[in-house]
């Protein structure tokens, strides 16, 4: 379901909006989608025995590969879900803010790109755009 709200959001804002920022401090509205899909490649690849891609390429231009790159990284995230066993999720490691068990890098990845999609939400706000209606149930 997320994957579904991110990319109706991705969807909904015009491709001329995709470097709006709300102030110069802030990411564009792409930088935030591509932002949301390293971190989940990189959580998935790092952590969860996902299979490394190559480094996602920020220069892209059209919002159709934006939106490429993010549905791919959604789908690499739930692979991690599918793939991992119980056993699995309750093991850990080292993690750059401490040890962390893979059931808490799944939550992590998850509550980050909910962080962002919650900042998207006003970006379409500020250009006159209603978002799409939660899914999430």
């Amino acid at each position: 379901n997320a994957k579904e709200y991110a990319l109706k959001m991705a969807e909904l804002m015009p491709e001329k909006f995709y470097d709006f920022k709300p102030v110069p401090e802030e990411m564009s509205f792409k930088q935030q989608l591509l932002h949301i899909a390293d971190n989940m490649e990189w959580l998935a690849s790092s952590y969860l025995f996902v299979p490394k891609k190559n480094k996602i390429d920020t220069a892209v231009k059209s919002k159709a590969a934006v939106i490429k790159i993010l549905s791919d990284a959604y789908d690499m995230g739930m692979m991690a879900h599918k793939n991992l066993s119980a056993k699995q999720l309750d093991e850990g490691g080292p993690f750059g803010s401490g040890p962390m068990t893979r059931r808490q890098i799944l939550i992590l990845m998850h509550d980050h790109q909910t962080h962002h999609l919650g900042q998207l939400i006003v970006y379409l706000r500020l250009k006159g755009i209603k978002p799409s209606d939660y899914v999430g149930w």
